[in-house]
């Protein structure tokens, strides 16, 4: 055993020693990227993004073993035992390991490890690993289709992070022989032979095969890609001919998430516009069918129209925000990290307690109270979908919702073809990689999305001066950008198809870059022709008065969804509408009045809420509460409806907020 252990470790510091610095941009034939992941590490949180993180590993994140043993415990069929050998394991490692290698946190990495060992010990001589044994079904588990190939696509993503972090060299030759494995058995045991889940989501095997294939270099990674596009669902031809975004009920809502990138994953090997057009044409087929201002989409669980009284699945946010940072990373367009941003800073952090003890399983846009009530849901789990708790509603986001902040923060930096570094997201955070063999640091300073405004600081080893490109994203939402260093006005080269800028220059060490972004107050339109108010990359909805309160569930559910829950009601009005003379170009910043407020600490929260939005408002005696949520969405808008007085209101960003409304109906 010592000497499995030593060279466990020797093997880890092998890779450590080895460990890309020749960053990854793709090797022929595979289409020539701009931009590159840096390694798992490189980038730390800072400022108000740490205290998330640590929030996440003081919480469920890092305790989930104990707060879900029976799921994530010791009989986890993925550590060896008899219980569930499906995704719910692997989906927490995702997101744990993450976490752990950006906090540095032992602790955490042990964890971790225990579940990578396993994997590893797993793996038989044929190349299958993983679990292998079905079992009788027992409550709360999935103890069967142990041979699926989905869940094995999330250890894979955890793998490849993994190497990222450690460099350990054995994750090479072990996704080698899987990958031979999967050739071999894919054409009589296709993607969908157990579950159709792996059929929906392809692209997340694909992703980590063309990870290897730039790696090894070995011809037979690119047949299997070949094979695994085939069997995936048709992404690319229903976004382009179909009508599946443009229809309710046709779509698992998580499936479309985790769906959505594999276009451009695949576009890497066959290089066809047709793969980027399709995205985008989704993206505006969406946006009057079935989409929300959040960046997201009506589905609880299969996909309905846009009304913001339908569900939002948290699995959903975590999983396209991942198919948008692997889109941004591929495609260097900076739209998809405009897209990124507004699903990060608005649909994740309301749907996740301040403490990160409990998580809610749907999320409404309208949303007036979080009660035991059986909604207008496709399937609404005996009225605990909305409840903020562990298991309420269904547990995969429980497993599942750990990915989304510490993904971000690994994606706030890319290095570049060309030997610079981009910052392609935002977030306070510091960074430290090489470049041509010498040590770079990065700080940057913001409250970003709470301001417009980010500093970087430079700095490296060795003296004097050193030269390379620095490049940034500039926000189709910003008005005027102001660049500077040092305080003196800059010119910077931009790239205006994809919105990215670029400084070039020798830096000096402590060298100050500013970057100011301009955002005004706009609306845009959404179901019945509601009106949103938007600044930035936030959405902004009512401030209402949160009554939080622990509740036991129902004895009848035999723990089904955990012990407790917290419901969340308000006496606050909620039904008003805004008036159109309001909202025209000329008036609506005049009419809506942004402030800051003075606030320590965590600010996704009513009470800490960073920036306040005045504006004027009347109510609709007619729109009445019914079932839980609001009534019916009035038409906008609304002529000769009898409307009650002009009222102040106050808005505040979407992510500050559990209960609200943000599409407003409007008046004349």
């Amino acid at each position: 055993m010592l000497k499995k252990i030593l060279l466990s470790l020797a093997s880890v510091l092998a890779g450590t020693m080895m460990m890309a610095q020749n960053h990854d941009f793709n090797r022929a034939p595979l289409l020539e990227k701009d931009y590159a992941q840096l390694p798992l590490g490189s980038i730390k949180a800072a400022g108000w993004l740490e205290d998330q993180l640590v929030l996440m590993r003081n919480g469920m994140t890092g305790n989930l073993d104990k707060l879900y043993p029976q799921v994530m415990g010791d009989r986890n069929g993925w550590l060896g035992g008899d219980g569930d050998v499906w995704e719910r394991g692997p989906y927490w490692i995702d997101g744990l390991l993450p976490l752990a290698y950006i906090l540095d946190d032992q602790e955490m990495k042990d964890k971790v490890q225990r579940w990578i060992e396993w994997s590893f010990a797993s793996q038989q001589p044929d190349g299958y690993f993983g679990p292998s044994v079905d079992r009788e079904p027992e409550f709360g588990l999935q103890r069967n289709n142990s041979h699926d190939w989905w869940p094995k696509m999330v250890m894979l993503k955890i793998m490849q992070q993994y190497y990222s972090a450690t460099g350990d060299q054995r994750v090479i030759p072990f996704l080698t022989e899987y990958f031979k494995y999967q050739l071999k058995h894919l054409p009589e045991t296709p993607l969908d032979n157990w579950t159709y889940w792996g059929r929906m989501r392809g692209g997340d095997n694909l992703q980590v095969v063309y990870w290897l294939y730039n790696m090894t270099g070995e011809a037979f990674l690119l047949e299997l890609a070949e094979l695994i596009h085939k069997q995936t669902y048709d992404w690319t031809g229903e976004f382009l001919k179909g009508d599946l975004v443009r229809k309710a009920l046709s779509v698992h809502c998580v499936n479309l998430a985790q769906g959505f990138k594999e276009p451009v994953v695949y576009y890497q090997q066959n290089k066809s516009p047709e793969q980027i057009e399709a995205v985008k044409k989704a993206v505006k087929d969406m946006r009057h069918s079935i989409g929300y201002p959040t960046g997201l989409w009506a589905g609880d669980e299969l996909i309905r129209y846009g009304d913001p009284t339908q569900g939002s699945e948290l699995c959903t946010a975590v999983e396209m925000m991942f198919s948008l940072e692997s889109m941004l990373e591929i495609t260097g367009d900076g739209y998809w990290g405009d897209y990124l941003e507004k699903v990060t800073f608005n649909a994740l952090p309301t749907q996740i307690t301040d403490a990160f003890d409990a998580r809610q399983y749907y999320q409404q846009l309208n949303q007036i109270e979080l009660t035991y009530t059986d909604r207008n849901f496709i399937t609404c789990y005996e009225g605990t979908d909305q409840l903020m708790g562990i298991l309420a509603g269904y547990p995969c986001c429980t497993a599942n919702l750990h990915q989304g902040w510490p993904k971000y923060v690994q994606n706030l930096w890319y290095a570049t073809r060309e030997g610079g570094l981009a910052a392609l997201a935002y977030g306070p955070s510091e960074l430290e990689t090489k470049i041509g063999g010498r040590t770079v640091r990065i700080k940057e300073e913001t409250d970003y999305p709470m301001e417009e405004t980010i500093k970087f600081t430079v700095d490296f080893d060795g003296a004097g001066k050193m030269a390379f490109p620095l490049s940034f994203r500039i926000p189709q939402w910003s008005n005027a950008t102001v660049v500077t260093i040092n305080g003196e006005n800059v010119d910077y080269a931009f790239d205006e198809a994809n919105g990215v800028a670029k400084i070039s220059r020798k830096w000096s060490k402590g060298d100050e870059l500013t970057v100011s972004f301009e955002a005004k107050v706009t609306v845009s339109r959404w179901y019945e022709r509601s009106a949103v108010i938007e600044r930035g990359p936030l959405l902004y909805a009512l401030k209402m008065n949160e009554k939080w309160e622990t509740k036991n569930h129902n004895e009848k559910h035999n723990g089904r969804y955990g012990e407790t829950y917290y419901q969340v009601t308000s006496d606050s009005p909620w039904n008003f509408c805004l008036l159109e003379s309001h909202l025209t170009d000329d008036s609506i910043n005049v009419n809506f009045v942004v402030e800051r407020v003075d606030t320590d600490g965590y600010f996704w929260n009513v009470e800490n809420a960073p920036i306040v939005i005045k504006a004027k408002a009347r109510r609709i005696p007619t729109w009445t509460k019914y079932n839980g949520s609001t009534g019916p969405l009035p038409y906008s808008p609304q002529y000769r409806v009898e409307l009650g007085p002009e009222e102040d209101i106050e808005l505040i960003p979407y992510g500050c907020t559990t209960l609200r409304i943000t599409e407003f109906p409007t008046a004349k």
